[in-house]
């Protein structure tokens, strides 16, 4: 069915033509995955995002922007979630969103292994045309850092309704001390109760509005 979909070729990988498409909250996961006692991890996600995608007619002047709702935070333990919105952490009362907006996209094949983020050296996942690698900054409790997200195209389909989707993956990871997130107990056997670093897992499903 790809003929009826708003769809081309760019470097050999299918790509929807330029619009803009707007973020399916009921099927689209914002998670995260820390360590807990420097031996296991412990999953969440957050269940209420809004935003869109502007998809340009070059892939790499794209952008993107999302808006989540940070009292949505769920780890299937209810005492865990309220620790996690208190001041120790999210603060939600003060801060009821974390704001992601992109700055920067390049493709996955292209330009350097390497990347300078936020002062340090760190090693690029690199691979097809349907893969980007795209900068941009994070809010989270009033403070804006940048942030780099490894993105993979999906897929582009349709659905039952006769809406055009874009399915999207994307990985990252924050030093959740940056944004003043620095709550911790130290351990008897050395190391820290909850991890320093937080590793980003998103699957997306966009709808196309224009």
């Amino acid at each position: 069915m790809t003929e009826h979909l708003s769809v081309r070729m760019w470097k050999g990988a299918q790509l929807p033509k330029p619009g803009i498409f707007e973020i399916d909250a009921a099927h689209t996961t914002v998670g995260f995955v820390a360590r807990h006692l420097m031996v296991t991890q412990v999953r969440g996600r957050f269940e209420n995002v809004q935003g869109s995608i502007r998809v340009a007619e070059d892939p790499l002047e794209s952008t993107a922007e999302a808006v989540i709702d940070t009292t949505s935070i769920t780890t299937g333990a209810a005492d865990r979630d309220e620790h996690l919105r208190s001041a120790d952490f999210l603060d939600v009362e003060s801060f009821p969103t974390l704001r992601f907006t992109s700055t920067q996209v390049s493709g996955g094949d292209s330009g350097s292994k390497w990347a300078v983020i936020d002062g340090a050296m760190v090693r690029r996942r690199r691979g097809g045309a349907d893969r980007f690698r795209v900068l941009g900054d994070l809010t989270i409790k009033g403070v804006t850092r940048p942030i780099e997200l490894d993105v993979t195209i999906d897929g582009v389909t349709s659905d039952p309704w006769g809406g055009e989707r874009l399915a999207l993956s994307a990985t990252g990871e924050i030093d959740r001390e940056q944004y003043g997130m620095t709550w911790n107990v130290a351990l008897e056997a050395g190391g820290w109760l909850v991890s320093q670093h937080v590793q980003i897992e998103i699957r997306a499903q966009a709808v196309r509005s224009a």
